[in-house]
């Protein structure tokens, strides 16, 4: 039997102290073809790579997931984890899950009903229960990806509907606030109870559920409808404009607007007095007005959804900001590149510009680069931070788009860029004592492998840490859960690893440095 393993423990004090602490500060061990030393270390790692790489989960219609609404709770749960898993296997770093469709609950709500999405029928829960948010959190959350939580805070039903509305859905309990509209049911944008009522169910989650962020995508008032006679419907808010907004100074339009400003600056002040970490985007339709850039034509989301987008950026009522660009390159009246630099530069208080890409296109009008070099323009763009891709169905059974993906512009994991509006404070870098919890390096005779241990600052609660670690002068960057604190190379260890912890708000700590002599 060979020797037992041989343990080196570090007091590793600070990069400012390393002329102190390197004669003591030794970490060595046997080795076949000698002994080999790690060393605080002065060397700078490389900047992480810093992205925002997310996709949209759609649950409306069973368009993502569950694909079905007869599945038994082990297959959504499995289904589920798939998607996941192929998310971190991607390396993006945030999913997007729909959890509030048309004002019911993929989530166990107080408030409203179950999704007829998840079990077939409104308001029945699975069976076996389970809550599926808590479970998409902690999946996420074990693989480094943020959950964000996607509400539509006004469609109330589509129609014709799959099964009878639940006694606790609105259209039962307030049907006052509920209109229809072509072929859905809408909650009132105009009425004041309706933004209490939105506000109280995004709120509830927020408040119960450890989600990294809130999203609402281009659904404020409804795109238009037709009639009979094929003239644009109007929406039938007559009695709430009496009510709110005839007597005021504003037009019906401008007023309508106002509705959905209030609401949108609620939103983000309400989640920042809760928890300021959690993030809020918007993604709105693409084009704010035709001729915003002169050459754009195209729907005009201002006039005919009442929704001002870009005062939301420029007032800074958002921490990320998702244009839906799902046009290509190249055609003059909805490109793609025009377009975002338009976007960047109506964004004065830096938040994350994410612009939405159609993947679902791949395999169809276009080819796997379209979406690549939509990519590469985006890195290339001053001001921009990453995408979102739509949608998570066309990253399962795309194999040119994932392929490209990964070889081409995914090629390491990247962390979430730093909202540094939201916090200027740096966490605190691991911290290392001579006890159980130190950073260790063992090594076993005549093998070769490195194990590392780590933990948080003791009143520090780390969402990831950054491991960068360099191998005959190249660097590797890995992005691993806040819940792992151990890194093991079974063989070839690198000479140089450089430790930091990352917050919730995507600011890393000063890195630790740890360099190999032989």
């Amino acid at each position: 039997m060979g020797e037992p393993p041989r343990k080196f423990e570090l007091d590793i004090l600070g990069l400012s102290k390393v002329a102190k602490v390197i004669p003591t500060l030794t970490l060595s061990w046997c080795l076949s073809a000698g002994a080999a030393t790690y060393l605080p270390s002065i060397v700078v790692p490389p900047k992480p790579p810093r992205e925002f790489r997310a996709v949209w989960v759609a649950t409306v219609a069973n368009i993502d997931w569950p694909s079905a609404k007869n599945l038994s709770v082990t297959e959504q749960k499995s289904e589920l984890i798939r998607i996941l898993d192929r998310a971190a296997e991607l390396k993006l770093n945030v999913v997007i899950l729909q959890v509030r469709p048309a004002c019911d609950a993929l989530y166990a709500s107080p408030i409203e009903p179950w999704s007829e999405y998840l079990t077939g029928t409104m308001g029945q829960p699975p069976n076996p229960y389970y809550d599926p948010l808590s479970f998409a959190v902690e999946e996420a959350h074990k693989r480094g990806l943020e959950l964000h939580a996607w509400f539509n805070p006004y469609r109330a039903r589509l129609l014709p509907a799959n099964s009878p509305a639940a006694p606790n859905h609105i259209s039962r309990t307030h049907p006052h606030l509920v209109r229809q509209y072509g072929k859905f049911l809408w909650l009132d944008p105009g009425e004041k109870d309706v933004q209490d009522y939105s506000l109280g169910v995004v709120m509830d989650v927020v408040k119960r559920y450890d989600i990294d962020g809130v999203h609402f995508d281009d659904y404020f008032y409804p795109y238009k409808e037709k009639g009979p006679s094929g003239n644009d419907l109007d929406f039938p808010d007559a009695s709430t404009w009496e009510r709110f907004g005839a007597h005021g100074k504003m037009s019906r339009d401008d007023w309508r607007r106002q509705n959905v400003n209030t609401f949108i600056e609620r939103v983000y002040q309400s989640i920042k007095a809760a928890k300021p970490w959690v993030k809020f985007g918007v993604s709105p339709f693409g084009i704010w007005r035709p001729g915003q850039p002169k050459q754009i034509t195209g729907y005009d989301a201002y006039a005919n959804l009442y929704a001002d987008s870009r005062k939301w950026l420029v007032i800074g009522w958002l921490d990320y900001f998702a244009p839906q660009l799902y046009w290509a390159i190249d055609p003059p009246e909805q490109s793609f590149p025009v377009l975002l630099k338009w976007w960047a530069e109506q964004n004065p208080r830096s938040r994350l510009l994410t612009p939405g890409m159609d993947s679902t296109k791949v395999g169809g009008k276009w080819r796997p680069t379209e979406i690549v070099n939509q990519i590469r323009l985006t890195r290339r763009q001053p001001g921009a931070n990453g995408q979102i891709l739509w949608n998570m169905k066309s990253l399962m059974r795309n194999s040119a788009l994932d392929e490209a993906l990964t070889h081409q512009v995914y090629a390491q994991r990247a962390l979430v860029p730093a909202a540094t509006w939201l916090s200027s404070a740096r966490p605190a870098r691991p911290k290392f004592l001579r006890s159980s919890s130190e950073l260790t390096a063992t090594r076993r005779q005549g093998g070769s492998a490195l194990a590392l241990q780590w933990t948080a600052d003791n009143d520090q609660s780390t969402w990831l840490w950054l491991l960068q670690s360099r191998k005959n002068g190249d660097w590797a960057t890995e992005i691993l859960p806040g819940a792992q604190t151990s890194r093991v190379w079974k063989s070839a260890p690198p000479e140089v690893v450089s430790l930091c912890a990352v917050d919730r708000n995507g600011i890393a700590s000063a890195p630790v440095v740890l360099e190999s002599r032989q």
